[in-house]
């Protein structure tokens, strides 16, 4: 989409123009692949890289909405803290319809999370968009508005799910379709609504555009508002998503559930080729960038080259490269 305004005209970046930034993340992934092998032969195991991928499917899902998010020239830090909001939100309901409802209490809470996802991502667009605060400011305070909200609902302590609930509950983590996890269906399912949203509705379009110039955009008779609230209502979405597979996963949601998600999510989503500055963004390459942060994870785990009590540190460090090869390449 070519927008033109007087003299000036701006072509964001089209996600189907294929370079560096679209294959980037996936010669990365097949490096780590063969290095992992390398070191430790049982890295290609399907039993470890099957758990691997699980594992990072809760990222996925976040990382594919923020992908909306930060493509759009916004940013959210609350992630982590939201997925343990909604988490606990969705628990609590459960518990409290187990008795008269039974199992149906379970797809009921799967309803009030998405609902609950979709009302806290509309309050960060609308903090932003409409309160004109910066991104960065205005998810800074939420992020400690949601990890105050959970500490206070578990009293500072955990909130488990009704004995009752967990055995029917736990297909949706542990469950296997054709042999595959459940969560890396889900995480594939997400990646290709939001592939084709982004990709070829005009929604996409406007959410390149937006983040390419907001003011040429504007011009152009782009909502800015709207565009930008629809992003963060997606990005609440697709936490909300998230938090359903974790669920099974604990059992619980307790104050430290989602610490450094937020951490883990814009690495993946920058490692996947999407730009910090807006104006491009690729779904899949999240999705590459989620599992090789998963990946490497997995591989300190298994070698004796750096300890696992890093993975945070190498993350950073990760986030700062790959910062600067977009600014270098730019």
């Amino acid at each position: 989409m070519t927008v033109i305004t007087g003299s000036t005209s701006v072509k964001p970046e089209r996600e189907w123009n294929i370079g560096w930034a679209d294959v980037g993340p996936f010669v990365a992934l097949i490096a780590l692949l063969a290095i992992g092998f390398a070191v430790n032969p049982d890295f290609l195991s399907a039993t470890n890289l099957g758990n691997v991928i699980t594992r990072s499917a809760f990222i996925a899902i976040i990382a594919v909405g923020a992908t909306f998010v930060i493509s759009s020239g916004g940013l959210d830090l609350s992630v982590g803290s939201m997925a343990a909001f909604i988490t606990g939100i969705t628990i609590m309901f459960m518990n409290r319809m187990a008795p008269d409802w039974g199992v149906s209490a379970i797809p009921a809470g799967m309803v009030v999370a998405i609902a609950v996802g979709l009302l806290c991502g509309l309050m960060n667009g609308i903090i932003v968009t409409v309160g004109k605060i910066e991104p960065f400011i205005a998810t800074l305070g939420t992020m400690g508005i949601f990890r105050a909200l959970i500490t206070y609902m578990s009293d500072g302590g955990t909130i488990p799910i009704d004995r009752t609930l967990r055995d029917a509950y736990r297909p949706v983590y542990f469950g296997t379709v054709a042999g595959i996890p459940l969560p890396i269906l889900i995480s594939i399912a997400v990646a290709v609504v939001a592939s084709f949203i982004l990709y070829k509705m005009k929604y996409g379009r406007k959410c390149a555009a937006v983040g390419a110039n907001e003011d040429v955009a504007r011009y152009s008779g782009i909502s800015i508002i709207k565009t930008r609230t629809i992003a963060y209502a997606i990005q609440g979405a697709c936490v909300a998503i998230a938090a359903i597979c974790y669920v099974p996963r604990l059992g619980a949601a307790t104050p430290t559930t989602g610490v450094l998600w937020e951490l883990q999510v814009i690495t993946a989503v920058v490692i996947g080729g999407t730009a910090l500055r807006g104006g491009k963004g690729h779904v899949w390459g999240t999705v590459a960038g989620a599992v090789i942060l998963e990946l490497i994870a997995n591989l300190m785990v298994l070698s004796d080259f750096v300890s696992e009590y890093l993975v945070a540190g190498v993350q950073g460090v990760i986030i700062i490269i790959a910062m600067l090869i977009q600014r270098f390449s730019k």
